[in-house]
């Protein structure tokens, strides 16, 4: 585990399809944020839910990554070979009765006001057909993000014991997210700002795991203008692997930045370059979504 103070950022793709344009916008500005600091930048697979994800994808993202001249630091973390690392972290919560097993469905928590509300704390429950959550004994309620200052949490979602293993025996994303990041020393995490909620149950987590926490990014996402977020879900297009400076340029200028007219017709590690030296987060838009003009 790294324990440097060097900067280390990272993007952080889930295979579900290959990169549309919120997922370069994410890509982009994670790494021109690590690069303009002299800093270290990762990339990691989030496969931890086959169900969703597309045969080949994970490949085609890398590929993606390279042809836009977004060329990571060693080699490529994947979740899915991380399975050891949450069991154990999860049998020694349930050792400690720091976590507990729960039966709840999504209709019985639904019908208690759409919150769970520690049903199965005290029942000690058998693991068969069971899900594990997480005691949540002191709830984050406020964040400070780089780009958008002081972020409130709703106290209810907050003070929620959340799910860190699923009943199909997937693991859930904030135990996985902030164990990986400790694993490879993250010293800040950038992504869209479609995260800012579950960042305060991965505050807690650090904490609960006596480890300082990262400092947090939320950049604007793309929206349609029907205000849907540009997604894999909602089938937004792949950005264009044979010609990725248009995609590369409109990616700058929707995070603020302000390429010359000239620089379209530049290389990739040109156009990156530039942008390298140009970064500035306080051009970054302070909004957490924008209507796509394309």
């Amino acid at each position: 585990m790294t324990t440097s103070t060097h900067y280390i950022g990272r993007f952080a793709p889930s295979p579900s399809g290959p990169l549309h344009f919120g997922s370069l916008v994410a890509a982009l500005g994670s790494y021109l944020q690590a690069r303009a600091q002299g800093g270290t930048w990762i990339v990691r697979m989030e496969d931890l839910d086959p169900p969703r994800e597309m045969p080949g994808a994970a490949d085609d993202i890398l590929r993606t990554l390279e042809a836009y001249g977004l060329h990571w630091d060693g080699g490529v973390m994947y979740q899915s070979h991380r399975h050891d690392a949450y069991h154990a972290q999860i049998d020694a919560w349930l050792a400690n009765q720091q976590a507990y097993y729960c039966q709840c469905s999504r209709k019985q928590i639904k019908e208690a006001g759409g919150f769970y509300p520690g049903t199965c704390r005290d029942r000690h429950l058998p693991a068969t057909d069971s899900a594990i959550r997480l005691k949540v004994d002191q709830p984050v309620t406020r964040f400070v993000d780089q780009l958008h200052g002081t972020m409130h949490i709703p106290a209810a979602l907050a003070a929620e014991d959340f799910i860190i293993r699923r009943r199909d025996g997937l693991f859930a994303y904030n135990l996985a997210v902030v164990l990986d990041d400790i694993e490879q020393g993250i010293t800040e995490v950038v992504r869209g700002a479609d995260l800012i909620e579950p960042t305060g149950r991965q505050i807690g987590l650090y904490r609960l795991l006596g480890h300082p926490e990262v400092s947090y990014l939320h950049l604007p996402l793309a929206v349609t203008e029907n205000g849907n977020k540009l997604s894999k879900q909602n089938h937004a297009p792949a950005i264009d692997k044979a010609n990725p400076n248009p995609a590369l340029i409109a990616a700058l200028r929707f995070l603020g930045q302000q390429p010359p007219a000239d620089l379209a017709a530049s290389s990739t590690a040109e156009i990156l370059r530039w942008a390298t030296e140009h970064w500035q987060l306080s051009k970054v838009p302070n909004t957490t979504a924008i209507t796509l003009g394309f």
